[in-house]
């Protein structure tokens, strides 16, 4: 079973706790249940007297945040970072509005009232500089079970396929599984997430590091829909010969920001919270499977010269949040053999991942959302396995689903194994070598985008664009070490075996890599070894090599 759903590691006491306060109003926090049928998002001209000087960065963010955007010379914190400011809020609720949250991001709130109210009031205020009704009262519009899909028993294709098509099994076989990345999972619910046994090993590790439902007041996500939890499978299950998770060693946050009751404009707002909470405390990775263009008003359909980049709220959200350093990786969506036919939006955003759907066979699915984007940039981004995808929503049972909502976590998955192997990648990094080790980057279109990724690949561009190249056959440092040594090789091995011997000649560790991909290595078991020297033998197609190393106390 999960440990504490809402237990997120790197954080100060208390942090937590301030960090909800920042988006929502104490109702919210604790949990109360509402009936409030229109909300208004209200955006503000200014923070007020809110200053950047009077915030540190441990105030807004994470430890784990903050180094994030350290890495990528991000500044920390910036104006986005700062609240909405609380005078303007507490005026707006003097007036009969009752908070839901605010973004600072996009520095906004949204409000909520049981029926509908008069907001010309609000648009005179001073320091507000537009009201939009984000939901109505509305019947429900086909619109709302947009997150519902279909599952088949079936065996073929292997169950492996949507890994391997990529080269990832030659990734995870190298020790790459996305141990010690973050990634935040947006979604719809997580029902029996807390029961089905390929994600048994992720439950037993607490690997699910936080949960908040931010539509229905609390912390539980374990309800309300199967979609996330088909996601979550893709991403973290492992059941031999069933199921094969694209980052089964990485840990998750898991956020509810889909309302499956209805679809209004309002879900992006919950989104962007939702982003804007996974980026405070941490998350590496954004895997949403989740898109907008129509709702249950139809007058507030998009059109899709608004899938530009710049116009629907969502998108600019999600590249803010890609601005912060994360990688946000959507689904295209499953438009083309609709109306509709093409890419929904945040998947239009510059810097958002969209990722299209290929059957087995590398052809293009028929539902796969097609590009451009409105403004002519090549969307999708990149595509990957979205039929017949192995998932998990029953507790014993592993079924098939096909969708870009499952293409999206097979590739933001892979690029947590890319992140461990490649510590040194910011998510643009990741992005471009994304593309340029795609089968079709020379020719990309409107269906494939640049096509299908080699990881493998991938990981090898960034280690020779990022890493030390050395002389040496093998380097190995930090020499004396505390907690864990890292090597370096000279040539990617074909084959690599490590030994750990203590100086009386007993041999403590052996691994045997059949075949390895990355010119580095890791060894992060050596924390618990007792002070004193050590040996590393290392066995490759190169040759044996020898390196002496000695533990000194922390």
């Amino acid at each position: 079973m999960v440990r504490d759903p809402f237990y997120v590691f790197g954080l100060k006491n208390g942090i937590i706790a301030f960090l909800l306060s920042l988006f929502f109003s104490t109702g919210f926090i604790n949990g109360q249940e509402d009936t409030y049928n229109v909300f208004y998002r209200i955006y503000f001209r200014d923070k007020g007297t809110n200053d950047i000087n009077d915030f540190s960065p441990g105030d807004l963010l994470s430890e784990k945040a903050i180094e994030r955007r350290t890495k990528a010379d991000i500044p920390v914190p910036d104006f986005r970072d700062l609240p909405v400011y609380s005078g303007y809020i507490k005026q707006i609720s003097s007036a009969g509005f009752t908070l839901h949250s605010s973004s600072r991001w996009m520095n906004t709130a949204l409000f909520k009232t049981a029926g509908l109210k008069d907001i010309n009031g609000l648009k005179s205020l001073p320091f507000v500089s537009e009201v939009k009704i984000v939901k109505n009262s509305s019947e429900k519009g086909l619109a709302s079970d947009k997150l519902d899909f279909e599952t088949i028993q079936e065996d073929l294709p292997p169950y492996d396929q949507p890994i391997v098509m990529l080269n990832g099994q030659s990734v995870h076989n190298s020790g790459f599984n996305g141990k010690g990345i973050l990634i935040a999972v947006l979604d719809g619910g997580f029902e029996n997430t807390d029961y089905i046994t390929s994600l048994e090993g992720l439950r037993n590790r607490n690997g699910i590091k936080g949960t908040f439902d931010f539509i229905g007041n609390n912390r539980n996500v374990y309800d309300y829909h199967t979609h996330g939890t088909a996601v979550l499978s893709i991403l973290a299950g492992n059941i031999t010969g069933s199921i094969e998770g694209s980052a089964r060693d990485a840990d998750y946050l898991l956020l509810r920001s889909e309302d499956t009751g209805s679809e209004f404009p309002v879900e992006e707002d919950y989104w962007i919270t939702a982003a804007e909470f996974a980026d405070s405390v941490g998350a590496d990775i954004i895997s949403s499977s989740l898109g907008y263009y129509n709702f249950d008003d139809p007058l507030l359909d998009y059109k899709y010269a608004d899938m530009d980049g710049n116009r629907t709220f969502i998108t600019r959200g999600a590249d803010i949040a890609a601005s912060k350093g994360i990688l946000v990786v959507n689904s295209a969506g499953n438009e083309r053999n609709k109306n509709w036919i093409h890419i929904i939006a945040p998947s239009d955003g510059d810097s958002v991942v969209a990722v299209g759907a290929v059957a087995w066979d590398r052809t293009i699915s028929s539902f796969s959302s097609a590009g451009p984007s409105y403004d002519r940039r090549i969307k999708p981004d990149v595509v990957a396995q979205g039929v017949s995808v192995p998932v998990q929503t029953k507790t014993t049972i592993v079924e098939r689903s096909s969708g870009t909502s499952f293409s999206c976590p097979v590739i933001s998955g892979m690029c947590a194994c890319i992140m461990q192997a490649v510590p040194q990648a910011i998510n643009y990094d990741i992005i471009s070598a994304l593309y340029a080790s795609s089968d079709r980057y020379s020719v990309p279109d409107s269906l494939y985008g640049y096509g299908i990724p080699d990881i493998v690949e991938v990981v090898s561009q960034l280690q020779e664009k990022l890493e030390l190249q050395t002389d040496k056959a093998s380097i190995i440092s930090p020499n004396p070490f505390r907690n864990e040594l890292k090597i370096i090789f000279r040539e990617t091995p074909e084959w690599l075996t490590v030994e750990i011997f203590d100086i009386g000649g007993k041999r403590l560790l052996k691994t045997d890599y059949s075949n390895y991909i990355s010119r580095t290595l890791i060894l992060d078991e050596m924390w618990s070894y007792d002070d004193g020297m050590y040996f590393v033998r290392l066995g490759t197609q190169g040759g044996t090599f020898i390196h002496k190393v000695i533990k000194i106390s922390n």
